[in-house]
């Protein structure tokens, strides 16, 4: 017997003394005598439905029977009977006599008459969508018949509730009893409340009260009759008034109509089983229940039936209806993601699911899902977030990614495989904006700086593009250090021509963030030499015009300023080089956001274009003695150009640069790679020695430590100092550090041109670097 408490019922939404959770308004239907009302929980919030139940007193036939169904429905847990989380019993004065009322709380549930008027299915969804239902009903039914020996007595529409996954659940325990044919002893009435079954709803035996012929009958001899109840009242769509109107089978789909018949056979011991119901109609075998059969069991499949499974669930979610879909699919698909029992491909069947919700439903529903596998280790899941980043990057907090996705992302920017450093690459276009400044400083851009070098062309190139992109999320102080440094000497003297393509258009793009000094003094001095590099110009070209012939752009630039930059290539398509082809086999079928230019006749293979490495040492006597560039260690200091204290004086890491092997020039280029291989020495005239630097030691450790702050500063150029003496190759060394790159100013005199490396005939300064006799060679 369940406590008495003493309380007061309070008005609407407050619910009663004693009972933690509050009661909301009521639904139009319910089992019995029972009231079902929506409600809350006090401590978090959380809906329930709470059913009540009054009396005139506390031995009222009505609460007895009451009694019995909260005890049944606490103690029998099985995943289609609802689930019990509360009850209490509460006595309260009504006038001059008192009233005894039963609250009972469960887990979140509507009426199923109410449901299916909602839902509103019709046709092949609809049947589906009951056929669904009654399986886990039957399936219940045969729970309490079979394995626990129970009679539920009356299973009818009204003892069937949904829940907010739309699952049917079995409740309405009050007249459930043990079955006791196997008892010869027992005599009288095996359902005490039996009284409380409405007549219609009777098989003959109950309606006689032949508990001889009841008892002599199977277990489920009274609930198959109910099951046969509750498919009549299911299409027809009426409640059951007479028994009668069972033999009209007009409604009952044709598929169930053999076994509808044999559940209310007139026989007792020849009705259904309810557990033969599920095995042999096939009214059950339909697409809906087995997709949500496969989910609920997806543990015990192997993964080549998870992989195939999930390869087709996106165009299988087309089919089925979109609430059960969404309400029901969906959760269990975010489940199985969540604790690794679903595979990669599923992750592009929850995303489509996703974008069927409202804004505030994927921020619950579909976002923590992704933020936590983010965290996997599963490579394939890594690169199936990456890939559709696009999808829902944009709904995603800037905290959550500051804190939890980008850390995470991060560790794509050195991972052996060039497709995933690619697909990390692309994916700071849609991260990088919700970044702190932090973040960005400190981090993003110490990977970029590495990603500049990489050894595959496609990711040197779209870091460029990448890098004009966000260069309105920088700061001031950033841009001013990195932009230029980035585009001019690294992407304007990159051997691949779409790199030095993208170079001229970041530079284009981030226009406005540079003032005449520098554009005049750093941008056009590297962009002038560009104009006999035919490859860079008709990449620019193509790539500014559109057509994509030739350049396929693929993701559109965020930032206004940078309306000209989309992805140039993928390394997937590149041709060229072995390095170049490196690819990786994913067991996600991936599409590359850009495909390759190499297939335009009017760009020059890659392939001929001629390799270069970066010597470690200088052999030019006249920068012998100049002072050490300050380098840098995270990045982009070390790019193998070997800074070695006094012999690079006036280097920047990119201005020794000699062939590693030789291809044979395309015709477009022969006439500039033969002047461009042209040995070039400097007139004895024209050297001036110098005195050796008088640095110290101390003062390029010193330079270094600052430069570890500053991944940029290694590669910068100061803006050159005007002198009196342009034609004095030493002076012009220590005041202009892209004195080794830049072309010779031109002179008024009678005499050749002279400068660093050229005689009176001037050779064609090869794009990007110089090849430079030298007295001693390394590496």
């Amino acid at each position: 017997m369940l406590k008495f408490l003493k309380g007061v019922v309070g008005g609407s939404g407050t619910g009663v003394k004693d009972l933690p959770y509050n009661i909301g308004e009521p639904y139009a239907s319910a089992w019995g005598s029972w009231v079902h009302y929506r409600g809350t929980s006090k401590d978090d919030g959380a809906p329930v439905s709470i059913f009540s139940l009054s009396g005139s007193n506390a031995n009222d036939g009505h609460l007895v029977a009451g009694r019995n169904g909260v005890k049944r429905l606490r103690t029998v847990r099985h995943p289609n009977i609802l689930s019990f989380l509360h009850s209490t019993e509460v006595e309260a004065l009504d006038g001059s006599s008192a009233k005894v009322t039963i609250y009972m709380v469960t887990e979140p549930v509507m009426p199923l008459s109410e449901k299916i008027k909602e839902l509103g299915l019709e046709g092949s969804q609809r049947d589906e969508y009951y056929a669904w239902g009654l399986h886990r009903i039957a399936k219940a039914v045969s729970f309490l018949n079979n394995d626990c020996k129970l009679v539920h007595g009356n299973v009818c529409m009204a003892s069937v509730v949904v829940t907010q996954t739309l699952d049917w659940k079995l409740h309405a325990f009050d007249v459930l009893s043990e079955f006791d044919g196997n008892n010869e002893a027992a005599t009288g009435p095996m359902l005490q409340y039996e009284w409380l079954i409405g007549s219609q709803y009777k098989p003959m035996e109950l309606s006689k009260s032949d508990w001889a012929a009841i008892r002599n009958s199977p277990p489920w001899a009274i609930d198959s009759w109910g099951l046969g109840c509750l498919i009549y009242e299911l299409f027809s769509g009426m409640k059951l008034s007479r028994t009668e109107e069972l033999r009209n089978t007009a409604s009952i789909p044709k598929s169930l109509l053999q076994d509808y018949q044999r559940l209310l056979s007139s026989t007792p011991s020849r009705r259904l089983n309810s557990s033969k119901l599920l095995d042999n109609s096939e009214y059950f075998q339909n697409k809906l229940v087995e997709t949500i059969h496969f989910m609920e069991i997806l543990n015990l499949k192997d993964s080549v039936e998870k992989d195939t499974f999930f390869r087709k669930l996106p165009n299988l979610a087309d089919q089925l209806p979109r609430e059960i879909v969404v309400k029901k699919l969906l959760p269990l698909l975010a489940s199985a993601l969540e604790f690794g029992s679903a595979t990669a491909p599923a992750l592009t069947a929850l995303l489509k699911m996703g974008s069927w919700l409202s804004t505030e439903e994927y921020g619950l529903k579909v976002l923590p899902t992704i933020v936590k596998l983010f965290a996997s280790n599963d490579r394939a899941i890594r690169v199936g977030l990456l890939q559709h980043i696009d999808q829902y990057g944009e709904a995603l907090s800037s905290q959550t990614v500051d804190e939890q996705v980008y850390p995470h992302v991060a560790n794509g920017f050195s991972d052996t495989s060039a497709f995933l450093r690619e697909l990390t690459l692309k994916s700071m276009l849609v991260l990088a904006p919700k970044l702190s400044q932090r973040t960005i400083s400190g981090s993003l851009l110490k990977f970029l700086s590495k990603l500049q070098v990489d050894e595959e062309p496609a990711i040197r190139t779209n870091t460029t593009i990448l890098l004009g992109n966000i260069a309105s999320y920088l700061n001031e102080g950033t841009r001013k250090r990195v932009l230029i440094n980035a585009f001019t000497v690294r992407a304007l003297r990159d051997t691949f021509s779409p790199a030095r393509g993208a170079g001229i258009m970041a530079l284009c793009a981030t226009s406005s963030y540079y003032d005449a000094t520098e554009i005049a003094t750093r941008i056009l001095p590297n962009i002038v030499v560009l104009t006999i590099d035919l490859d860079s110009i008709i990449f620019f070209l193509l790539a500014t015009t559109g057509d994509t012939t030739g350049v396929a752009t693929g993701i559109s630039s965020i930032p206004g300023n940078a309306s000209l930059l989309g992805w140039a290539m993928s390394s997937l398509t590149m041709k060229g080089k072995p390095s170049e082809q490196n690819t990786l086999t994913s067991s996600s079928t991936s599409a590359p956001i850009a495909s390759s230019i190499s297939n335009t006749s009017s760009v020059t293979d890659d392939a001929n274009l001629t390799p270069v490495r970066v010597s470690s040492r200088s052999d030019l006597t006249d920068l012998a003695d100049h002072p050490p560039s300050p380098t840098s260690t995270d990045g982009w200091g070390e790019l193998e150009n070997g800074t070695h204290g006094e012999h690079d004086g006036d280097k920047d890491g990119w201005d020794d640069i000699e062939p590693l092997e030789e291809a044979k020039p395309s015709a477009a280029l022969a006439n500039i790679q033969a002047a461009q291989k042209r040995p070039v020495s400097l007139p004895k005239t024209q050297a001036d020695p110098a005195p050796k630097s008088t640095s110290k030691p101390s003062t390029a450790k010193a330079s270094r430590a600052v430069d570890e702050d500053d991944p940029w500063g290694a590669i910068a150029a100061p803006v050159p100092k005007s002198s009196s003496k342009s034609m004095n190759l030493k002076s012009s060394a220590d005041d202009d550090l892209w004195a080794s790159i830049a072309a010779p100013p031109p002179t008024t005199g009678p005499k050749p041109l002279s400068g660093r490396g050229r005689g009176t005939k001037a050779a064609a300064p090869k794009l990007g670097a110089q090849r430079i006799n030298r007295t001693s060679s390394g590496t």
